[in-house]
């Protein structure tokens, strides 16, 4: 028993001093937690705290500027416009410029003072389920004491306004609707991120790098050889996640699946750079794997898949520029809920693009540094 735990011992120490002798493991172990609790602080937060919204008041009347006040003194909902027609809301939700919209209609102040049922509608953006139902509760409450100040003010036998809600691209407001073509990207980045970032390593690790630089093979021919499997294991996780959220959850799919995978080419290639680019900084498995997840958990927290983007502080915002996983998401749910085209996602496409270049490029640039 005293023999066993002395080499347990001895163990611990070889491993821990293995890895603190080397800088880069010190730095790998000291940073990430760091960043993860300020992201965590900063951006993991279920609150919403700037919901831009659009008015279409056909009465204008006392009773409805008193109710939308009440919207607009909250502090959590600002107004963007004040439309005329129910047509353009369309224009305002589909450009994602608002998250909820709130329609009054006629006689809203007449109906109430008669004592009639009166409705009030708030159209949200279901391609966001967390955020529509957070934001149509804050309505609701912001409503009750509306109707609570009318009622002591008016008499009691005046009615409740009545909320009418409606979602547009996922009408009951299912989260798997929006979940799971999330995880069409989440899951795929966790897979090619991480077998990009080792493979590099693991030669090293293996000793057989050596025998693969005395091979016929250029370095950019390496670079590639390394990339494609794993952008197939990666296409192949995609379509797996997509025929689950197809054949087992019976997801409505809206868009194009030839869209849909020009957007998960490109999303492939930006993760493959970022995994050869930190497997070209690494060189063991350990540190591979400690940098994939320094780098995944931010991504992941980012992304805007459990937490509002436009809830997050302004830097950080910015932040989210880098991130492909942002725009993977926002492919995968608007080409599945929306039915979004090619022409409506440039927006998400060149960005990716312009990551998987560069990180391709400082990759393959680092490698060949590595071998003079």
């Amino acid at each position: 028993m005293r023999e066993a735990l002395l080499r347990i011992i001895a163990l611990t120490r070889k491993e821990l001093l293995a890895v603190l002798k080397d800088p880069r493991s010190r730095m790998s172990l000291l940073i990430p937690p760091i960043i993860q609790c300020l992201v965590f602080g900063y951006a993991a937060t279920y609150d919403l705290t700037d919901v831009p919204y659009v008015v279409i008041d056909q009465d204008r009347s006392q009773a409805s500027r008193e109710l939308l006040s009440g919207l607009d003194g909250s502090g959590v909902f600002h107004r963007i416009a004040n439309l005329e027609r129910i047509d353009q809301l369309k224009a305002c939700i589909d450009q994602r410029r608002a998250i909820v919209a709130v329609q009054i209609g006629q006689d809203f102040q007449r109906k109430l003072e008669a004592g009639q049922q009166v409705g009030i509608q708030v159209i949200s953006d279901g391609r966001n389920s967390n955020t529509a139902a957070t934001a149509s509760g804050y309505i609701n409450t912001i409503v009750a004491t509306f109707n609570a100040t009318w009622r002591t003010q008016h008499g009691a036998s005046a009615p409740a306004p009545e909320v009418i809600s409606r979602a547009w691209f996922n009408p009951n407001l299912e989260s798997r609707w929006v979940m799971i073509p999330s995880l069409i990207g989440t899951l795929t980045m966790m897979q090619t991120l991480m077998l990009t970032a080792m493979s590099i390593a693991r030669e090293r690790e293996q000793g057989t790098f050596d025998q693969l630089l005395v091979t016929p093979f250029r370095p950019a021919e390496i670079m590639v050889g390394k990339a494609l499997p794993c952008m197939l294991i990666g296409g192949i996780q995609a379509t797996l996640v997509l025929m689950v959220a197809q054949l087992w959850f019976a997801i409505p799919f809206a868009g194009s699946f030839i869209t849909l995978y020009v957007g998960i080419i490109l999303f492939l290639l930006s993760s493959v750079g970022i995994g050869l680019f930190i497997s070209s900084l690494t060189a063991t498995m350990q540190q591979a794997m400690l940098y994939s997840f320094m780098v995944m958990m931010p991504f992941m927290l980012l992304s805007g898949l459990t937490t509002s983007i436009s809830s997050m502080p302004e830097s950080l915002q910015y932040a989210t520029l880098v991130n492909p996983l942002r725009f993977a998401i926002e492919i995968t749910q608007r080409v599945y809920l929306e039915g979004a085209g090619i022409s409506q996602l440039i927006g998400d496409l060149w960005p990716m693009a312009i990551i998987a270049a560069v990180t391709l490029t400082a990759a393959s640039w680092m490698f060949r540094r590595r071998l003079q």
